[in-house]
């Protein structure tokens, strides 16, 4: 939350004068929804497009979890070294709530420390990050923020490791 307070304070300063609107225009012209027309038309229209969208992408996640197995996670992580929450910061960015399962249920396990576990699930956006890489054309833009995600996880995880 700390992170998200101080990460909307900069930008704020930073794009202060800028109109957020422009962005819902361009959005609505994208899709076509027709938002001036009808609210719920176009709301409608929005919720399919992004159901459907991170149906299909969930499905391919799962089954990609499901071919690799929980297992395999478990060796790539053994061992307790300052790599642990990095690595656990990456299975985090994956962008589907089963890592955040996968990652409890290795702290659970006692296979990952509590600041790993912690720096997974900072990281973690559910399907969020979908929806941005979806919406959002600007694709530095998008890198920058999952960059940010994974090093204020990552660090948060690895400062945790010395002071636990």
């Amino acid at each position: 939350m700390v992170y998200g307070f101080l990460i909307d304070l900069v930008l704020r300063i930073k794009n202060k004068g800028k109109n957020e609107e422009e962005k819902i225009v361009d959005l609505c012209e994208e899709e076509h929804c027709h938002c001036e027309n009808s609210i719920i038309k176009s709301s409608l229209k929005h919720t399919i497009n992004i159901f459907l969208y991170i149906f299909i992408l969930t499905l391919v996640l799962n089954i990609v979890f499901a071919v690799i197995g929980e297992d395999t996670l478990k060796n790539l992580i053994s061992g307790r070294t300052i790599f642990e929450p990095i690595v656990v910061s990456l299975i985090g960015l994956i962008p589907n709530c089963a890592s955040s399962v996968i990652i409890t249920e290795l702290y659970l396990s006692e296979i990952i420390s509590f600041s790993s576990l912690i720096a997974g699930l900072l990281v973690n956006a559910g399907a969020g990050l979908l929806i941005l890489f979806r919406i959002n054309k600007n694709i530095k833009e998008n890198i920058r923020i999952v960059l940010i995600l994974f090093v204020l996880g990552a660090l948060t995880g690895i400062v945790m490791n010395f002071i636990l």
